[in-house]
């Protein structure tokens, strides 16, 4: 339930969970986001984690000094690799079993045609581009280890993607996140950028709605 109520309090407003964070202790605030981010990254039953806004969050912090950047940069790099390559190996080792046993509700058959695709189309560079697409981030990993992808060329793209996205963020906070205008506005940045992250899946699941009712208009 503790974990829930976290999740809960860092989708509403991330800014004030990893001030919580902080003032517990710096070790506590490290562990708390390396393990948000590889959980989201990592664990396929979680991919409506907040990564990017989580990353852009404390970036902020660390601009504020309040979090040393070098530390948060190796901190998110490892949790975005580590959870990646977890994700793979759970859909070698277990993927057909875990779609086949439906509990996994987040994965729907709409998702998981999208992230095939998405997967088809861009071949091992998918596991680069995915980084930077919310629920494909999550599924994309999944699918490849399930498909059977060489381990060396997933390796390779993991962390190229996994070390992009999380710098990106972290440093879109750290130049941006100190100044006026988005400081006052801070939750509506953050809202902004989880919209933008989403604006892709929304997109997908409306044309994969459409395709359906047209399946069954014909």
């Amino acid at each position: 339930m503790d974990f829930i109520n976290m999740i809960v309090e860092l989708l509403k407003n991330p800014k004030v969970a990893i001030a919580g964070w902080i003032a517990a202790g710096p070790v506590t605030a490290y562990g708390l986001i390396f393990l948000i981010i590889f959980i989201e990254t990592g664990v396929v039953v979680f991919p409506f984690l907040p990564g990017d806004s989580l990353l852009f969050a404390a970036g902020f912090f660390a601009a504020d000094q309040a979090l040393n950047i070098f530390v948060l940069l190796g901190v998110a790099w490892a949790a975005a690799i580590l959870g990646d390559q977890c994700n793979f190996f759970i859909g070698h080792f277990f993927g057909q079993k875990v779609i086949a046993s439906g509990k996994v509700k987040s994965m729907t058959p709409e998702r998981i045609e999208k992230s095939e695709a998405f997967l088809d189309k861009w071949g091992a560079l998918a596991i680069f581009l995915g980084r930077f697409f919310p629920f494909i981030r999550t599924f994309v990993p999944f699918l490849a280890g399930m498909g059977g992808m060489k381990w060396h060329h997933f390796f390779a793209f993991n962390v190229l993607g996994g070390i992009t996205w999380s710098t990106l963020f972290v440093l879109l906070g750290y130049f941006f996140g100190g100044i006026p205008v988005v400081q006052e506005h801070f939750e509506l940045v953050i809202v902004g950028i989880v919209g933008v992250s989403i604006i892709p899946a929304v997109v997908g699941a409306v044309k994969a709605h459409q395709s359906a009712k047209r399946s069954a208009a014909e």
